[in-house]
């Protein structure tokens, strides 16, 4: 797999991350998760990012015991400060002390002494961005973690922690369907050095075609809120994928290839970050990385998905308020 650059950092063309639609979490799931990462690290994708957020931290433990014995193999994200309340609403927290704590836990639940790339995911508007990166940089100086990187930061953020210590990425929402972040903060990211991590590239898997309707979603798949999936949103967008699977049938692909070939040849300092639970999608990607594209593909993409096409916000309401801070 070809590389790319996320500040100092080289890793390959795509990272892989968890799958929000998981749902077997028994003895056999983590068996498959197991022979998903063995691949991956088989196929040279040796970039995993998770999160103390992700699968209430069962995610890192099972990429820790999948990891165990190739360790040296993989380079190892997580990241803290986006939590979940008992009601389900949404909060952060990056106050330095939580931030030292919640590196010991993922430490723990990863099975391993360091973090290749840590990232605060969310912003805590209560907590003055220079405090919770200077915790971050502690991490680093203790050998704890080796690069720091922010989700979801806004311009002036951005520029903030980075004059505290060198942010080495920063990850944010990327896609045919969502374009706006990266176009709004790669130029910034580049004048500093930046690399850019861009999750959700398959649109949360509205560009696969796998959704047709809300109801293909499990009752308690988050979403089900997102109001890209929701009525005429979803009608729209759908109509656009159906678009597209004419260009990727033409191309040999599936429309899942086609939007990550799209991602993965947006610049070598952007990298798609995909999520599954299946070894056969492992493979695809992998597959869909080493498309080729011509200008001309992604132009008539860029087109098919322009701004004014694409229907709904990719957050609830109060959601988006907290994002770009």
């Amino acid at each position: 797999m070809q590389s790319k650059k996320l500040g100092a950092l080289a890793v390959p063309a795509l990272c892989l991350g968890h799958s929000m639609g998981a749902s077997d979490f028994s003895n056999a799931g983590e068996r498959e998760f197991q022979a998903l990462v063995a691949r991956a690290l088989d196929l040279g994708l040796n970039f995993f990012d998770s999160s103390d957020a992700y699968w209430g931290g069962l995610h890192e433990t099972w990429l820790g015991r999948a990891l165990t014995g190739r360790r040296q193999e993989a380079l190892l994200t997580s990241k803290f400060g986006n939590l979940t309340l008992p009601d389900g609403r949404k909060a952060t927290d990056g106050r330095p002390e939580y931030a030292m704590a919640c590196c010991e836990a993922s430490l723990k639940r990863l099975g391993t002494d360091v973090i290749d790339l840590y990232y605060l995911h969310r912003v805590d508007p209560k907590v003055p961005i220079e405090d919770t990166v200077g915790a971050m940089g502690r991490l680093v100086e203790q050998g704890k973690v080796r690069h720091i990187g922010i989700c979801e930061a806004g311009a002036q953020t951005l520029q903030r922690a980075h004059s505290v210590h060198p942010v080495t990425a920063l990850q944010t929402e990327y896609s045919l369907w969502h374009r706006q972040a990266g176009q709004d903060m790669l130029g910034l990211c580049r004048q500093l050095g930046i690399g850019f991590v861009g999750y959700s590239p398959l649109g949360r898997g509205l560009l696969t075609g796998g959704i047709q309707r809300l109801d293909d979603l499990a009752p308690n798949d988050r979403r089900r809120i997102h109001p890209r999936f929701k009525g005429e949103h979803l009608e729209r967008n759908l109509a656009l994928v159906r678009r597209m699977e004419d260009m990727a049938q033409t191309l040999g692909l599936s429309c899942a290839q086609l939007a990550l070939a799209w991602a993965t040849a947006q610049g070598q300092d952007i990298v798609p970050l995909t999520g599954t639970q299946r070894v056969k999608y492992v493979e695809q990607s992998v597959d869909a990385a080493a498309v080729a594209l011509t200008p001309a593909q992604c132009a008539e993409l860029e087109a098919l998905f322009s701004p004014e096409a694409v229907s709904g916000e990719r957050y609830p309401a109060e959601m988006l308020k907290d994002l770009g801070i």
